[in-house]
């Protein structure tokens, strides 16, 4: 049971959120704004914040500092007006749990809320080691929430495209990420895999390397190598019954999408690279 504190969140959000976690036993409550937060974080152990999406990352990340002094474990979920790299970055250092333009939909909030309460890996498992807008390179844990976690930091993190062509590279991203943490380290949280997310004049270029032995590329070959609909079901059908993934699937959509799909001698490094020109 877990208590979600939402700051000036709007009707509708609260609904959802009701409606999605009080049959889990969580509760939900809300406050009109950082000052009453405090307060109210204060007199009565809380799980997760959702901050005021008016505010931005700067007042969020002052306030999630302040929370942390009285509640060293609690999740921060921010909302922003705005977001881009540069504010992806600075919440990406503050460890906060996600972060969310304000034109976000609701129903991706309210999956973000259920996940921070899951009790899953702990806000430290995305570590910077890079953070430039040009080029960001981050240490992750492998796990399943991570990868999640990190594919809404990248959909926000990469503002300069249009809407249609960014969800698309995103779905790319997240794909070879969960490829790398399933085929390079088992989705064993102790081991880390290395993403980077880089910009040229010209393009937009994400870099993966895992711990492991490198992609699966036998369970993959028989879908990669045909877009026939028989092949593909049947190949999803087969990975479903030993407990898989998609597999190869995925890796045929990232080859549609990405103009280049480049892979080291290991297979352990992947490199995928859209042209914006």
């Amino acid at each position: 049971m877990g208590r979600v504190l939402v700051i000036r969140g709007e009707p509708a959000l609260l609904d959802a959120l009701h409606a999605a976690l009080s049959a889990s036993g969580h509760d939900v409550e809300s406050c009109d704004g950082n000052v009453e937060a405090i307060q109210h974080v204060r007199r009565r152990a809380t799980d997760l914040v959702i901050t005021d999406p008016t505010t931005t990352v700067n007042e969020d990340l002052a306030l999630a500092e302040e929370l942390r002094a009285t509640r060293p474990g609690i999740r921060i979920i921010v909302r922003t007006p705005s977001a881009g790299p540069g504010e992806v970055i600075v919440a990406l250092r503050a460890r906060v749990f996600a972060c969310f333009a304000s034109a976000a939909p609701l129903e991706e909030i309210v999956d973000m809320a259920r996940s921070a309460l899951s009790g899953g890996p702990a806000s430290d498992d995305i570590e910077v080691i890079s953070g430039l807008p040009h080029w960001l390179t981050l240490r992750v844990s492998c796990a399943l929430l991570t990868a999640e976690r990190l594919t809404r930091f990248l959909s926000e993190f990469e503002t300069t495209l249009p809407e249609a062509d960014r969800d698309l590279l995103i779905t790319a991203f997240r794909e070879m990420l969960l490829n790398a943490m399933e085929h390079g380290a088992g989705f064993d949280a102790d081991r880390v895999i290395e993403v980077t997310a880089a910009r040229t004049a010209r393009a937009i270029v994400y870099h993966f390397k895992d711990p492991g032995g490198g992609f699966d590329e036998a369970s993959a070959a028989p879908v990669a190598a045909s877009q026939a609909p028989e092949d593909i079901i049947a190949a999803m059908m087969k990975r479903e019954e030993l407990g898989l993934r998609p597999g190869g699937l995925g890796l045929l959509i990232v080859r549609q999408i990405v103009d280049e799909l480049v892979y080291n001698e290991r297979r352990n490094e992947a490199i995928l690279i859209k042209h914006t020109d």
